[in-house]
């Protein structure tokens, strides 16, 4: 995946008015399969996986016995004993190694299907209208969070409507042969409603318009979901343990010791991760995430400030390269699609 084809900004408008192209194939899968492939996840992971229906995809975290997170990942599930996990690139590795571990004991095969797929998302306002004529399913009765076996381009696919863009927009899960053959029928159907290839740099900023957390900014192992705002991932209502429930629920029960924020730049400077943020002129906080936002026309970014400071009335500033930039909290997410 590119940082850019062409023009980023262009990139992200056309996510934001058209439709983009990603490839995602740097993305990891890895399947379960077996009577015990929902009761190995619901062990495994935070969420209540046992209890998805067959279409049907959720959002979760796999966390460390001492609630860090090691990564956020979307379940699909593909059949009764059928699950598809999709990893963070970086982190395959390590979540295969864990859910292998943490599946023993239960009836259920564990394996890496990470060459088995190629990646393709279309997203945006028109990508419903670009895929539809090329798929062999409804799009139409297709709901957010769902996915289904089909031909796209009369190739074998897993379609779902899911994304990481804050619009509305499909994935396609495809053979690798049939990658090169997928991708070209879709840029040539989204042509004229003025689709444009993306790259990485118009998915960063699209995410983080949306409020959407990035691994190894937002999230990681010295982070629980709590602090993240993403608390609901962590069903405390499933029977039976989980790895990590004990520390995750004296966080919940403690209250995170920081919290993550909105932050809009009273300037044309950027905030980048890693740069401090301050109340009153303490230290308070560090930036997660920055970037100038095609759609609000100014820098935003996302930080961690100790708890409470949100609240506090303080005056916020960002220390970017030895200036102190004046920022305001703005409420997550920044950009929200209408419906």
């Amino acid at each position: 995946m590119p940082l850019r084809y062409g023009s980023e900004t262009a990139e992200h408008q056309a996510v934001r008015h058209a439709a983009g192209l990603f490839d995602l194939s740097h993305m990891g899968e890895i399947r379960l399969t077996g009577p015990g492939a929902g009761a190995a996840l619901d062990y495994a992971l935070t969420g209540y996986l046992s209890t998805l229906r067959p279409g049907r995809a959720r959002y979760t975290m796999i966390c460390a016995p001492d609630g860090g997170v090691l990564d956020d990942l979307v379940v699909y599930r593909q059949g009764d004993q059928e699950f598809l996990v999709i990893a963070n690139a970086a982190n395959t590795a390590v979540v295969y190694g864990e859910l292998r571990s943490r599946s023993a004991g239960y009836d259920a095969a564990v394996s890496d299907a990470t060459a088995d797929y190629a990646l393709i998302a279309i997203q945006g306002p028109a990508a419903a209208g670009i895929l539809g004529p090329l798929v062999s399913m409804d799009l139409g009765a297709m709901k957010y969070y769902t996915g289904a076996f089909g031909d796209v381009a009369g190739r074998p696919a897993w379609v779902a409507r899911t994304g990481y863009t804050g619009e509305d927009g499909f994935e396609v899960f495809g053979q690798p042969s049939d990658a090169v053959h997928v991708w070209e029928a879709l840029a040539s159907a989204g042509t004229s409603a003025g689709l444009l290839p993306a790259g990485l740099a118009a998915r960063d900023t699209l995410r983080l318009e949306a409020g959407m957390p990035l691994y190894g900014n937002e999230l990681g192992p010295d982070l629980t979901p709590f602090e993240a705002g993403l608390g609901r991932v962590v069903r405390f209502d499933k029977p039976g343990d989980f790895v990590g429930r004990p520390a995750l629920a004296a966080r919940a029960s403690a209250g995170p010791r920081r919290e993550l924020v909105g932050l809009t730049l009273r300037s044309r400077r950027v905030a980048r991760h890693g740069y401090p943020v301050f109340a009153d002129g303490i230290q308070a906080g560090t930036v997660t995430s920055g970037a100038p936002s095609p759609t609000l026309g100014q820098p935003i970014a996302m930080a961690y400030l100790t708890a409470g400071t949100g609240a506090s009335n303080a005056v916020l500033t960002v220390g970017i390269r030895g200036e102190t930039v004046p920022a305001q909290l703005t409420e997550l997410p920044f950009y929200s699609r209408s419906r």
